[in-house]
């Protein structure tokens, strides 16, 4: 069984990914657990000494100057959880929630939190057994932590709210009996060391950037092949012009093409059909390179977040308790608004690519809308429009959410991030490039077809290969949807980019 420790090294955006989306199973380190059960004496040492603690002896936000009597602090703890679980909407996907759920056990393993190794435990249980809670998407102002979302897990950790096992939605204490669980009590500080955190924001953008990899190594491939499809110049990735600008992303993007398409018959020079192409292929390196620098960064400020302890107050020590704000989703919210933007672009240069291939004053000798029969057929006419709605879609969606605030609790949290919004927008921009990109793979593909056959590029010959062999050429009109969605699955298995990686290596970010 494939497995990953968590152990004080920390996790990898590929660690979250296998757990989350491959079913990886979890397992505590033993110095993990040394950790946890260290930071837990401490918190039994506060209660049981009646300290004025935040969150473990007092109440919460507003109430932090509420003193709770050491008899009442497991009801504090339940409670907190009962009032906090209000997210709405439709659930997160299951593999956000596992991720949710990982990333908040490697912080409590961090051992600053002052859980109990057993409440710990439960959720590692959960997630090796398949019990994900049901999870509400919106709720979460992203300070304070994303308290409503975290809160619906803990719901199911306690024998209450619901979860889905084996692909069905049920209550919480009827999923925990189906794998031999038993609904735990919350301790003092627990409640709120469980939810007081960015593990939310932090879980979407994890499979957000994980989209925005795969979307910029898909945007050279498809650029490759709808140079071909279109005859383009190859000159406009010379690396001497790259490396005279010296942006890392867009010299790793003109080394890629040129990589891509070595040996193709269908590259032309300037002067045998024109003199230089329009932006949309001549400029796409400055374009796509400089997403992938934006990719690169935010993949950076993820997998620190990943790694991140993020609950308040901290406990450091028997006599180094502090309240701050690591719960605050900052570091989060900017790199999302930025990546929405940056995979926003891959598409909106796609969209042009597409509306180059479909238009015969742009296409340089293909027929209208990509048709053999036009007229009678509409061929890819409407394929474009789809492309289009879904890039405005985009440009709505890119609107940065970071910049918005709106103070809670009673005024004492007056400053938050919104970065549970942004990451789910960054999230919603890649499920809408990704059709945006599979539909410009769909007219590079049939517009090879309707040229004159010659020899693909080293790497675009295996793309052609591999769309082809799952995916014939449009004769005649038939249902478009059927095979918008068959490329996007292509798109999705990644199959397409290991295939050209093996032939022409890696398509690195930078």
């Amino acid at each position: 069984m494939n497995k990953v420790v968590i152990t004080h090294q920390g996790l990898t955006l590929e660690d979250v990914i296998n757990v989350a989306e491959n079913f990886y199973e979890l397992e505590l380190s033993e110095e993990v657990k040394k950790s946890i059960q260290t930071s837990r004496a401490f918190v039994d040492k506060y209660v049981e000494d009646e300290r004025v603690v935040y969150g473990i002896t007092t109440g919460f936000g507003k109430f932090s100057d509420v003193f709770i009597h050491k008899d009442d602090t497991a009801m504090l703890q339940k409670n907190l959880i009962i009032s906090h679980a209000c997210g709405v909407g439709e659930p997160l996907p299951e593999k956000i929630v596992r991720a949710m759920m990982m990333l908040r056990v490697n912080a409590l393993c961090k051992g600053f939190s002052g859980v109990q190794l057993a409440t710990v435990e439960q959720l590692v249980d959960m997630i090796n057994n398949k019990v994900h809670p049901v999870v509400p998407e919106k709720g979460s102002l992203g300070a304070s932590g994303d308290l409503a979302p975290l809160s619906h897990i803990v719901l199911t950790m306690i024998g209450l709210g619901e979860a889905y096992f084996d692909g069905e939605r049920m209550p919480s204490a009827d999923a925990l009996a189906k794998v031999g669980l038993e609904p735990i009590l919350l301790l003092s500080k627990e409640g709120l060391a469980l939810i007081n955190g960015t593990q939310a924001m932090t879980a979407v953008a994890c499979f957000a950037v994980r989209d925005a990899i795969m979307l910029a190594k898909q945007s050279e491939i498809n650029l490759a092949l709808s140079m071909e499809a279109l005859e383009g110049i190859s000159d406009a990735f010379d690396p001497r012009i790259h490396l005279a600008r010296g942006q890392k992303g867009q010299i790793s993007t003109a080394s890629n093409l040129l990589r891509i398409i070595e040996g193709s018959e269908y590259i032309t020079r300037p002067g045998e059909k024109r003199v230089q192409d329009a932006y949309a292929l001549r400029c796409s390196a400055q374009v796509i390179g400089a997403s992938k620098d934006a990719i690169e960064f935010v993949k950076q400020k993820v997998e620190i977040e990943i790694n991140a302890a993020t609950d308040n107050p901290l406990i450091f020590g028997e006599d180094a308790v502090i309240s701050g704000g690591n719960f605050h989703g900052q570091p989060i919210a900017l790199p999302m608004d930025f990546l929405g933007i940056a995979i926003s672009e891959l598409a909106n240069i796609s969209e042009r690519r597409l509306e180059r291939l479909v238009n015969p004053a742009l296409s340089n000798g293909l027929p209208a809308f990509l048709a053999p029969d036009g007229g009678l057929n509409s061929g890819f006419m409407i394929v474009q429009y789809s492309a289009a709605a879904l890039v405005s879609e985009n440009k709505v969606l890119a609107h940065p959410a970071s910049v918005d605030s709106i103070p809670s609790s009673a005024n004492q949290e007056d400053h938050v991030s919104m970065g549970t919004i942004a990451a789910r927008k960054a999230y919603s921009i890649a499920t809408n490039a990704k059709n945006v990109l599979a539909m410009e793979l769909m007219g590079a593909c049939q517009g090879i077809d309707l040229r004159e056959k010659r020899q693909l590029g080293k790497g675009s010959s295996v793309a052609y290969e591999v769309v082809r062999k799952q995916i014939p050429f449009v004769g005649k009109d038939r249902v478009m949807y059927t095979d918008i969605n068959q490329f996007v699955e292509i798109l999705e298995s990644q199959e397409l980019i290991h295939k050209v990686e093996e032939a022409v290596g890696e398509l690195s970010l930078i």
